[in-house]
C-alpha cells in the first residue's frame, strides 16, 4: 500500500499525517483523526451525508481523496462548535427540530455553513437549490429549510446592525 505525508489544517488545528494514497477523506477523518461526526452513506457522492468544507467549499468526503487536502483547510462538523457552545447553525437545527435520527445532519449543517458564507440572507429558493444534493429520510425538509432561513435572517440582522 502506497502512503504519503500530508500537512493540512483540520478544524483550526495544524496536522501532519501519514496517509494511504487511496484513502478517502471520510476514511481519513473518521479512522485516522477520530472525527466520526462525518458520516458515510451512499459512497457515491449523491446523498450529501459526508459533506465537509475544504477551503470553504463543500466536498463529498466519501469520494474526495485524503491526499488532496495537503496544504488546505478542512472544516468538519466537530469544528463548528466552540467547545461546548454550539454554532448558531447547529442551534437553529435543534430549535426547529430539523433532525430526527441525526445521520444526515452533519452534512446539512456543513452545506448550510457554505451557503451562508456565500449568501448572508438566502431566500427559500436559494436554500432549496443549494441543498438539493442532500438527502434526509426522517424529517422531511421543511424544518431544515426553516432553520436555515431563520439563521440567515438572524446573521443578516447582526451584520446590518
Amino acid at each position: 500500500m502506497s502512503t504519503t505525508w500530508l500537512s493540512a489544517v483540520v478544524n483550526g488545528r495544524k496536522i501532519r499525517h501519514l496517509v494511504a494514497t487511496r484513502s478517502t477523506l471520510a476514511e481519513f477523518l473518521r479512522t485516522d483523526l477520530g472525527l466520526t461526526g462525518t458520516k458515510v452513506s451512499c459512497e457515491l457522492q449523491v446523498c450529501g451525508v459526508c459533506t465537509v468544507l475544504v477551503d470553504g467549499v463543500p466536498v463529498s468526503s466519501c469520494t474526495y481523496l485524503a491526499v488532496d487536502i495537503d496544504g488546505r483547510d478542512v472544516l468538519t462538523i466537530e469544528g463548528m462548535a466552540n467547545g461546548e457552545q454550539l454554532h448558531e447553525i447547529q442551534q437553529a437545527f435543534i430549535d426547529h427540530f430539523a433532525l430526527q435520527c441525526g445521520f444526515c445532519t452533519p452534512g446539512f449543517v456543513m452545506m448550510t455553513k457554505a451557503l451562508l458564507d456565500q449568501i448572508a440572507n438566502p431566500s427559500r429558493g436559494d436554500v432549496e437549490k443549494f441543498l438539493e444534493g442532500n438527502i434526509c429520510r426522517c424529517t422531511g425538509y421543511a424544518p431544515i429549510v426553516d432553520a436555515i432561513l431563520e439563521i440567515g435572517s438572524k446573521l443578516h440582522e447582526e451584520t446590518a446592525s
